[in-house]
C-alpha cells in the first residue's frame, strides 16, 4: 500500500531500538545523531515528508474505518508509531540548532506538520503518540524557523553581522530593532545573520509553515486541550505572534464562518486557532478566553512579550497597527458571539490597557481608540461600570494614568451618549452621561499637581468644543455659567494623598484591577468640594493657569481660553482677549507662537469681531520686534497672510469677500484705536522693503482707494511703503494734498500719513512743486489751528523739504522758514506774557499750540533762537516776578539763579508743554541746560503738578544721551521718582531709565540697581511686572553678573545698615534713605519679594558663590566683632540666615523632578536621567566640602556668641541649620564633630521636625474637611521662605509674565500678624474674626522650627476662626560654651 511504501522512505526498520528509547527518555529535549547512513539515505528523497503527508492525510478524516485502521496497518506493517515520532523529532530539533540550513528549516516544519496530522487520527493518545514537550516544540517550529532579518535590506552580509544582537553592546539599538527581531539566544543570532535566503527560499518556508497552521487548526477542532494548559498556552502564543506576521488583502472580516481551507493569510489562520481556543471544547469555564484575551492585550498594547523579560514596545508602523486593529475586531466578534461569558473578561481587558498603558503620546492615543472601541461593545451596565473604574483610575499618582484617562475620556465623548435604562443600577447612573466625563475627568485635571496632566486636561477640554457632539459642548458651557452647579470633584476620597494600589502584575494574572479608595491627585486639602462656580471666577482660574510656570500648560490653557472665546462660552470682552494677546510676549518662544497661532484661529473664526481684531493686533504686532528671530518670523508670516496678502485695487474689492473686508478694517483700527502701535506696523515694512514685496501693482492698487471709506487706510499703507517703493503716481498724491488743505475738517491721522508721504517723495517733486508745497505748510503752521500731531508732521515734511546737497542750502532753507516759525512764537509769547493780566485771559489751547511749534522749529534753526525766548518759555513756568522779562529792544538783564518752576497762575496743562519746549531748547544750547539742569532737579523733589514732573523726567533724560557726563550726576534726583506718589511718574522713570541702562548712558552706580529693585515691590502691580519685565529680559541679557554682583548689599542696603566697613556707603539724602528704606519687620515681605527674584535668576555657579560670600562678608564679620550684635545686626543677621533657607537658594542640580512628574521610561529618559544622578553626586560632595570648610566653623562660633547673649536670631540660625542639614542626615554627627552639642540639637530638631509636619498636615486636612473656603485675593500673605499651604485648593502658579495678576489665597492682612520670620515662625498672636484659616504650609515648602512648641485651637462660633499660639518653650540642649561657663561659676 502506498502509505507503507512512503512510511519505508524513513528507513523506520534501521533504526535501532536503543536510539529510539534514548529520544523518548530524553523527553524530546536533545537527541544523539541519527546514522549519517540512515539520514542521508531519508534526505535522497527531499518530499519524503510530504508524501507521508499526503498518504496519512485520509486516516485523518471523520471516516471511522480509515482512522480505525491505520494503527492496525502499522501493526500489521511493522510500523513503529514510537520509531516514527523518535525519527519526527530529530528532524525537528535539528531545525532548532544554531544556523539551521534551509533544508534542516523545511524538514522541521514539514516533521511537525506530519507530527500534528498524527495526533489528530483517533487513537493517537492510545497509542502514546502526544508529548507535551514534543507538542509545545512543535509548536515553536514556524517562530524558529522564519529568519528574523528577512524583511530588513542589507548591503553586505558582514555588515550585518557586525551590527548583531542589541545583547552584544556594540551599538544602541531603535525600539524599532528590537521589535522586529525575536530575543533568541546570542550565539544563535550571530550565526542566523550570516545565512541568506532568497525570495524563493522564503515562499517556500512560507508554504511549511501555512501547512503546519492548517494542520494544527484541523487538529484543535477535535483534539481538546481542556487537561492541557501548557501547550493550550503555547497555542495562543504562537497564533498571537502570527498576527502580524503578515499583511492581510483587504479587510479582515470575522462574521462568516470559513473552513480552514477558504483562509488564505497567516492573520488569518491565526484568529480562526484563537476563536477555536476560545470553544467549550478546550475547556469548561472563561480559561480559554481569558488565556486569548491577555495575549491579544499585548497586541493591541503595541508590545512584544519576551520569556524572562518585560514586554517591550514596538514602533508604530503599518502592520504593528493593523495587527492591533484585526486583534479589536476579533475580541469584539467574540463578546458578540459569547456575550454574557466575555463580557466580565472585557471588562478586565480594558483595565489592564489602561494599566499598562505607557506615556508615549502615540501609544496613548491608539489605546484610548483601542478602549473606546471595546467600550461601544458594552451594555450600558457595565460601561457604566468602567466609567466608574476610569474615574478612580484618573486620580492616580502616576502621571501616565492621568493622562490616559483623559484621552479615553475624550474617545468616549466622540461616541453617542447613553441613555439610562432598566438594567443600569441607579448608583451607576450618574456615570453615563457625559457631563460627569467633561466634569470630573477632564475639568477636574485642570489643577493638577503635575504640569503635563494640567496641559492635557486644558487641551482637552478645549478639544471638547470642537467635537460633533453636541452633549460635551453644552457640558463645557454648564461649567462657565452663572447659574450651573458645577462639582468640581465627586466620589470617594481618604486622608492620604499617596494611595496603594491592589494590583496584581498583570504578567503573573489577568484579574480584575481593583483600585482602592483614595485622595484626588487634583487638590491638596479638600477632598470633596461641591461648590457653584461663577463664570468670572471660573474664568480667574484660567487666567491662572494662562501663567503657569510650566511651558507646555500655559500652551493648553491657551488653547483652552481660545476655543472658550471661539465658541461664546465667554464673551469676547477685552479683559478676556487681553490673556492671549498678552501672552505674545511671553518668555518662552514657543507660548508666543502658540498665543499667535491662537489669535489667528480666533480672528478666522470671528472676523467680524472689532475686539478680536483689536486684540490680533495688540498681539501680534509687537512681536514684530521680538528679540527672538522666529518669533518675527511668525509675526510677519501672520501679517502678510492676514493683511497685505489681501489688499486688491477699488475695481476688484468686494464686500462679500470676508477676507478683503478683514484686512481693511484692522487697517482701519491701526488709524483709529491702535495709533500707539503704528512704530510695531513700520518695523515690518523696513524688514519687507528689502524683499521687494511691493509691485507697482500693488502700490497702484492702494492708490486706488486713497478716496473714499478706506482712504486713511490707504495712507497708513502708503506711508509705510513711500520709501521703499517704485515710482508713485504723484498726481493723486497731490491732489489729495490740494484737497486737504481746502478742507475744513482734518483727519489727523490720515493727514499725518499725507505729510509723511510728502516726505517721502519731495527728492523727485520739481522746484515749482515744492515751492508751493512749502508755503502750504507755512500758512498750515502760522495759522495755530492743527492739532499738535500735524504741527509735528508739517514741521518734519518741511525739514525733509529742505534736504539737498550742499548743506549751506539745507541750513538756509532751515533758518528761514524754521526761523520764521520761532519769530511767529516768540511774538505769540512776548504778547500773552508782558501785557498786563495777559495771563488771566489767555487762550490756553492756542498758547500750547505756539509753545509747541516753537519747540519742533528751533531743533532745526538754533542761531535764531535768542535769550529773550528762553525768558519767555521760563516765565510760563515762574511767576512774573521771581524773573522779569524786558520788552522788545531793552537790555537783558543779567541771569539770576533760578531754585525751581513754582506755580503761577498758568494751567498746568501750559506749564507741562512749557517744560518740553525747554528741554528742546536745551538739547541746541548747553549753556542753557547747566543753568536749567538742577532746576528740573529740584522740580522732581519738590513739585507738585504731575504733568509737569513726569515731562522733567522725559527732559532730563533726553539730555542725558545728549550731554552724557554732566547729567550723569543727576541720576540719583532721576531714580527718586521710581518712589514718586504717582504711578504715571514711576512707570514713566522705569521706562526711561531703562532705555538709559541699555544704551549704556548710565551705569550702574550708586543706588541705583537697588532703587530699580524697589519697583518689584511697587503697589501697582503692572510696574512691579514692567520693572522684572525690564530687569529680566531687558538688563540682565546685558549684564549676566548684575544680580549676583549686588546682592550682598542688597541685604544691607534694604536692611539701612550702614556699619559695615564696605556695603551701603554711597551718598543718599535723609529724605532719600527713609523714601526707599525697607526696614524692619513690617517691610519684611517686600525684602524678600527681591531677594527671591533675585536668586530665582541666578546660576547655579554664582548660588554657590554667594553663599561663600554671604558667610565671609556678612556672619564672619560678626564672629570676628567687626560688627555689632545690636537691633539693627540682629535684624541683618537674622535676614541673612532667613535667606540661606530659602529654597531659592538650593542649586538646580541638586533639585529633583518636579512634583507630580515621573521619569519617562524611553533610552534618552533613562540617559538623563543617570546623568542628573551622576551630577548631583558630583554637586553634593562640593557642597558637603565647602559646607564642612566654609560654613560649620562660622556657624559654631555664631551659635555660641547667640547663646551668650540670648539673641532671638538664635532660632534663625537653627532653622537654617534644619534645612540645610536635610541633604546631611545621616552625617549630622559627622559633620558637627567640633560641637556635639549642636549635633544633638540639630540631629533632635530634624527628627521633629517629620513628626510636627506630620501632625500639621493632618491635623490640617481634618480642619479643612469641615469648612469651604473660596478663593481671595490678596487673603493671606507670605513672608517664609516658602509659601504657606494654598488653602483655596489651587495651584499657585506663578507666572513668568505678570507675577502680580494671580495673587492667590497666600497673603496675611499686615493686621493680622506682627511679625512672620522667614524661618517659618509665627510669633505669638491672636487674630480676630477672621475667616481665614492659617497654615505654616506644606512638608516640602514651609521651614517650621521645632523649638517653638504650637498648638492650634480653632473654634467655629459664628463663623469666626480664632488661631491660638501658647508662648515657646526653652531650648533642651546647651552648647559647650554653656556649660564650660556654668562650670566656672560654681568654682
Amino acid at each position: 500500500m502506498e502509505l507503507i511504501r512512503a512510511l519505508r522512505l524513513l528507513k523506520l526498520n534501521s533504526v535501532s531500538t536503543a536510539w529510539v528509547d534514548a529520544v523518548w527518555d530524553l523527553e524530546f529535549t536533545h537527541t544523539d545523531p541519527l546514522d549519517p547512513v540512515i539520514e542521508e539515505e531519508i534526505k535522497e528523497d527531499p518530499e519524503v515528508f510530504k508524501t507521508i503527508y499526503m498518504q496519512l492525510l485520509p486516516f485523518s478524516n471523520e471516516d471511522d474505518d480509515n482512522t480505525q485502521s491505520v494503527w492496525v496497518v502499522f501493526g500489521e506493517n511493522g510500523v513503529s508509531a514510537k520509531t516514527l515520532v523518535a525519527v519526527l523529532s530529530y528532524f525537528i530539533l535539528r531545525a532548532k540548532t544554531k544556523s539551521p540550513s534551509l533544508e534542516q528549516r523545511l524538514c522541521g516544519l514539514q516533521a511537525a506538520s506530519l507530527y500534528f496530522l498524527l495526533l489528530k487520527i483517533p487513537g493517537s493518545v492510545a497509542n502514546k503518540v502526544y508529548h507535551q514537550i514534543l507538542f509545545d516544540t512543535c509548536l515553536n517550529m514556524p517562530l524558529k524557523c522564519w529568519p528574523q532579518d528577512s524583511g530588513k535590506k542589507r548591503k553586505k552580509d558582514s555588515l550585518k553581522s557586525s551590527q548583531g544582537d542589541p545583547k552584544t553592546g556594540k551599538r544602541s539599538k531603535p525600539p524599532k530593532k528590537v521589535s522586529e527581531e525575536m530575543e533568541i539566544d546570542d550565539d544563535e543570532d550571530d550565526e542566523e545573520e550570516v545565512v541568506y535566503f532568497s525570495a524563493q527560499d522564503l515562499l517556500k518556508l512560507r508554504e511549511g509553515i501555512v501547512l503546519l497552521v492548517r494542520t494544527l487548526l484541523r487538529l484543535l477542532e477535535r483534539f481538546s486541550l481542556r487537561d492541557k494548559p501548557q501547550s493550550a498556552d503555547s497555542c495562543v502564543q504562537l497564533f498571537t505572534e502570527l498576527t502580524n506576521f503578515e499583511p492581510v488583502i483587504g479587510d479582515m472580516s470575522f462574521s462568516q464562518e470559513r473552513s480552514v481551507d477558504q483562509l488564505q493569510s497567516l492573520p488569518e489562520l491565526s484568529y480562526h486557532g484563537l476563536g477555536l481556543l476560545c470553544s467549550t471544547i478546550h475547556g469548561e469555564g472563561d480559561e480559554c478566553r481569558r488565556r486569548v484575551f491577555r495575549k491579544l492585550l499585548y497586541v493591541i498594547l503595541m508590545m512584544k512579550t519576551q520569556e524572562r523579560s518585560k514586554p517591550c514596545l514596538l514602533a508604530p508602523s503599518q502592520t504593528v497597527c493593523g495587527a492591533r486593529d484585526q486583534a479589536i475586531l476579533f475580541i469584539s466578534h467574540i463578546v458578540d458571539k459569547q456575550r454574557e461569558a466575555t463580557l466580565p473578561l472585557l471588562r478586565i481587558l480594558v483595565q489592564h490597557i489602561c494599566h499598562q498603558m505607557v506615556e508615549k503620546s502615540e501609544y496613548r492615543a491608539s489605546g484610548a481608540q483601542a478602549v473606546g472601541k471595546l467600550m461601544a461593545n458594552m451594555p450600558c451596565q457595565d460601561y457604566a461600570a468602567i466609567v466608574k473604574w476610569l474615574y478612580s483610575y484618573s486620580r492616580n499618582n502616576k502621571v501616565a494614568f492621568r493622562m490616559f484617562a483623559l484621552d479615553v475620556a475624550m474617545v468616549l465623548l466622540e461616541q453617542s451618549e447613553r441613555d439610562v435604562d432598566n438594567t443600569v443600577d441607579p448608583e451607576l447612573a450618574v456615570f453615563l452621561p457625559h457631563r460627569f466625563l467633561v466634569h470630573n475627568i477632564i475639568y477636574n485635571h485642570r489643577n493638577d499637581v503635575s504640569p503635563t496632566v494640567r496641559g492635557h486636561a486644558l487641551h482637552c477640554l478645549a478639544q471638547c468644543l470642537e467635537l460633533g457632539s453636541q452633549n460635551a459642548t453644552k457640558c463645557v458651557h454648564e461649567l462657565f455659567s452663572n447659574s450651573a452647579q458645577t462639582m468640581l470633584e465627586s466620589g470617594r476620597s481618604e486622608q492620604t494623598l499617596k494611595r496603594r494600589e491592589t494590583v496584581q502584575k498583570s504578567a503573573l494574572t489577568f484579574r480584575t484591577i481593583e483600585l482602592t479608595k483614595h485622595k484626588s491627585i487634583t487638590t491638596t486639602h479638600r477632598s470633596v468640594m461641591n461648590t457653584s462656580l461663577q463664570n468670572e471666577e471660573t474664568l480667574t482660574l484660567f487666567k491662572k493657569h494662562v501663567s503657569d510656570p510650566k511651558t507646555n500648560a500655559r500652551k493648553s490653557a491657551l488653547e483652552t481660553v481660545m476655543s472658550l472665546l471661539k465658541h461664546g462660552v465667554i464673551s469676547c470682552s477685552a479683559e478676556n482677549l487681553s490673556i492671549l494677546s498678552d501672552r505674545c510676549r511671553d518668555p518662552a518662544v514657543s507660548v508666543k507662537k502658540k498665543a499667535m497661532q491662537c489669535l489667528m484661529d480666533l480672528l478666522a473664526a470671528l472676523p467680524e469681531n472689532r475686539e478680536v481684531q483689536e486684540a490680533w493686533l495688540r498681539g501680534v504686532l509687537p512681536a514684530v520686534m521680538d528679540s527672538e528671530s522666529s518669533v518675527q518670523e511668525k509675526a510677519l508670516e501672520c501679517l502678510d497672510h492676514v493683511v497685505i496678502a489681501h489688499i486688491k485695487s477699488q475695481g476688484k474689492y468686494r464686500d462679500s469677500d470676508a477676507s478683503q473686508k478683514l484686512a481693511w478694517e484692522l487697517l482701519g483700527l491701526l488709524c483709529e484705536k491702535c495709533q500707539d502701535l503704528s512704530r510695531y506696523f513700520s518695523k515690518a515694512f523696513s524688514v519687507w522693503a528689502p524683499q521687494q514685496k511691493f509691485t507697482p501693482t500693488f502700490v497702484n492698487g492702494l492708490l486706488s482707494h486713497t478716496e473714499g471709506e478706506r482712504a486713511a487706510a490707504a495712507w497708513l499703507l502708503l506711508a509705510k511703503i513711500a520709501s521703499c517703493s517704485p515710482k508713485l503716481n504723484y498726481g493723486t498724491i497731490l491732489d489729495t494734498w490740494e484737497n486737504t488743505i481746502r478742507s475744513p475738517v482734518v483727519s489727523v491721522t490720515m493727514t499725518c500719513h499725507i505729510l509723511s508721504v510728502l516726505g517721502d517723495i519731495a527728492s523727485n517733486l520739481n522746484d515749482d512743486t515744492k515751492s508751493r508745497i512749502v508755503d502750504d505748510l507755512m500758512s498750515w503752521l502760522k495759522t495755530f489751528s492743527l492739532p499738535l500731531e500735524v504741527i509735528s508732521s508739517c514741521v518734519d515734511t518741511l525739514v525733509r523739504f529742505a534736504r539737498s546737497d550742499n548743506t549751506q542750502d539745507t541750513l538756509k532753507f532751515l533758518n528761514r522758514f524754521c526761523g520764521e516759525l520761532v519769530s511767529v512764537c516768540e511774538s505769540y509769547l512776548s504778547g500773552v506774557i508782558l501785557q498786563e493780566k495777559g495771563a488771566e485771559n489767555i487762550n490756553e489751547d492756542l498758547l500750547v499750540k505756539h509753545l509747541y511749534t516753537l519747540g519742533a522749529a528751533s531743533l532745526h534753526c538754533p542761531s535764531k533762537v535768542g535769550k529773550r525766548i528762553f525768558l519767555l518759555v521760563q516765565s510760563v513756568l515762574t511767576p512774573s516776578e521771581q524773573q522779569p522779562v524786558p520788552a522788545e529792544g531793552e537790555d537783558l538783564p543779567a541771569s539770576q539763579p533760578l531754585s525751581q518752576f513754582k506755580p503761577n497762575s498758568m494751567p498746568t496743562v501750559v506749564r507741562a508743554h512749557a517744560v518740553i519746549t525747554l528741554g528742546k531748547l536745551c538739547l541746541q544750547h548747553e549753556e542753557l541746560m547747566l543753568k536749567y539742569l538742577p532746576v528740573f532737579a529740584r522740580e522732581l523733589e519738590v513739585g507738585t503738578e504731575l504733568a509737569v514732573r513726569s515731562n522733567v523726567v522725559v527732559v532730563m533724560c533726553d539730555l542725558c544721551v545728549r550731554y552724557t557726563n554732566t547729567v550723569t550726576r543727576y541720576i540719583p534726583n532721576i531714580s527718586a521718582c521710581l518712589r514718586d506718589k504717582d504711578p504715571i511718574v514711576r512707570e514713566q522713570t522705569l521706562i526711561m531709565l531703562t532705555n538709559l541702562l541699555q544704551e549704556e548712558y548710565v551705569k550702574w552706580k550708586g543706588a541705583l540697581f537697588f532703587r530699580f529693585a524697589i519697583a518689584l515691590v511697587d503697589p501697582d502691580p503692572t510696574i512691579a511686572d514692567l520693572c522684572e519685565y525690564c530687569l529680566v529680559d531687558l538688563l540682565l541679557k546685558k549684564s549676566p553678573l548684575m544680580f549676583s554682583q549686588h546682592f550682598i548689599e542688597c541685604i544691607f542696603h534694604f536692611n539701612s545698615y550702614e556699619k559695615h566697613k564696605k556695603y551701603n556707603k554711597f551718598p543718599q539724602t535723609e529724605s532719600e534713605k527713609s523714601k526707599f528704606s525697607l526696614k524692619g519687620p513690617q517691610n519684611q515681605g517686600k525684602r524678600f519679594r527681591i531677594y527671591r527674584f533675585l536668586l530665582k535668576n541666578f546660576t547655579d555657579e554664582q548660588r554657590f558663590n554667594i553663599t561663600t560670600k554671604i558667610c565671609q562678608d556678612i556672619l564672619a564679620s560678626f564672629v570676628d566683632s567687626e560688627l555689632p550684635l545690636d537691633s539693627d545686626g540682629s535684624e541683618l543677621l537674622a535676614d541673612t540666615f532667613d535667606i540661606l533657607s530659602l529654597k531659592e537658594m538650593k542649586l538646580t542640580a541638586m533639585s529633583g523632578p518636579a512634583a507630580g512628574e515621573e521619569p519617562q521610561e524611553d533610552e534618552m529618559a533613562m540617559a538623563k536621567a543617570v546623568l542628573q544622578v551622576a551630577q548631583k553626586k558630583l554637586v553634593s560632595q562640593v557642597q558637603k566640602r565647602n559646607f564642612v570648610e566654609n560654613v560649620i566653623p562660622i556657624i559654631i562660633s555664631l551659635k555660641n556668641m547667640l547663646e551668650e547673649q540670648h539673641s532671638p536670631v538664635l532660632k534663625h540660625l537653627m532653622a537654617y541649620l534644619q534645612v540645610t542639614m536635610q541633604e546631611y542626615r545621616s552625617e549630622v554627627k559627622e559633620l558637627f564633630a567640633a560641637d556635639e552639642q549642636l549635633a544633638a540639637e540639630v540631629e533632635y530638631n530634624l527628627k521633629q521636625f517629620e513628626k510636627e509636619k506630620q501632625q500639621e498636615q493632618q491635623q490640617m486636612e481634618n480642619q479643612l474637611a469641615n469648612f469651604t473656603l473660596s478663593p481671595r485675593r490678596n487673603s493671606n500673605a507670605v513672608a517664609s521662605p516658602a509659601q504657606a499651604a494654598n488653602v483655596g485648593g489651587q495651584a499657585g502658579f506663578a507666572t513668568p509674565l505678570n507675577p502680580h495678576a494671580a495673587k492667590g489665597p497666600g497673603q496675611t492682612p499686615k493686621s493680622a500678624l506682627r511679625r512672620r520670620t522667614y524661618a517659618g515662625m509665627v510669633t505669638p498672636v491672636r487674630t480676630h474674626s477672621s475667616p481665614t484659616v492659617f497654615s505654616t504650609g506644606k512638608p516640602n515648602d514651609s521651614l517650621s522650627v521645632f523649638n517653638y512648641r504650637t498648638i492650634i485651637l480653632i473654634i467655629q462660633n459664628n463663623k469666626d476662626l480664632f488661631l491660638i499660639k501658647l508662648v515657646p518653650r526653652q531650648w533642651n540642649v546647651e552648647s559647650p560654651l554653656v556649660q564650660k561657663l556654668r562650670t566656672k561659676k560654681r568654682f
